[in-house]
């Protein structure tokens, strides 16, 4: 499927995908998005409400992409004091070419990570590799529906293509296995607000809130495990 590199309303990069009219992120900030669905509402939203003495989680990610959310977390988690094992799903790895012209180097001021950014799409996939003192990433090239993990993640960063271009990405099965793959206790965070996926999520035992969302949507979910 063709895709091509364009630049999104808060001018950082995402990838489009013509055939779908569909974006890896949204159109109307990429970056925005990021902070405001998976660090404020998911990192740090866990890290205040769970993180007592240990100073570590696991994040999934599900749909790894173009390592925007990753990278973004692997800067937090140096603030924070925060060991983090992240593991990225994605069936379909960006290539090198489109990493290159991504520009969040330089649209989050982190010309100082520029070498990470770098070694986090370079390491080898299906194999957890050690990124800096604070982040350790496994990325697994597979299918969502693939997701066999009991009782191993605090955070889930759902991050998967809409609905309507992917629906069997939103239904119970799949938010089944998320349910399954957290620990007690875990959150899982996502840009998506229909009321077929907050339903989808309540029926395999989230307890699903409303939250704002980020720039141009108006909702956003997050669902816990209370348990």
């Amino acid at each position: 499927m063709k895709r091509e590199v364009v630049i999104t309303a808060d001018g950082s990069s995402t990838i489009h995908l013509p055939d779908w009219d569909e974006q890896y992120h949204s159109k109307h900030g990429a970056i925005q998005e990021a902070y405001h669905v998976f660090i404020k509402h998911g990192l740090h939203y866990f890290y205040s409400e769970n993180i007592k003495s240990d100073k570590a989680l696991s994040i999934l990610e599900i749909g790894f992409g173009t390592g925007l959310n990753a990278f973004i977390t692997l800067l937090e988690a140096e603030k924070l004091n925060l060991k983090i094992d992240y593991v990225g799903v994605e069936a379909y790895p960006v290539s090198t070419e489109e990493i290159r012209l991504l520009n969040y180097i330089n649209e989050l001021k982190a010309e100082a990570n520029e070498s990470v950014f770098k070694r986090l799409h370079e390491v080898a996939w299906n194999r957890k590799q050690e990124i800096t003192t604070f982040f350790s990433i496994e990325k697994q090239q597979k299918f969502f529906a693939e997701i066999e993990d009991e009782a191993v993640f605090n955070l889930i960063y759902f991050d998967a293509f809409g609905a309507r271009v992917q629906p069997e990405l939103w239904t119970e099965p799949i938010f089944k296995s998320m349910y399954k793959a957290l620990k007690p206790n875990g959150v899982l965070v996502t840009y998506a607000a229909k009321g077929s996926v907050r339903r989808a999520m309540q029926a395999v035992g989230f307890t699903v809130e409303r939250l704002e969302g980020p720039p141009g949507k108006r909702e956003m979910l997050r669902g816990s495990k209370l348990v």
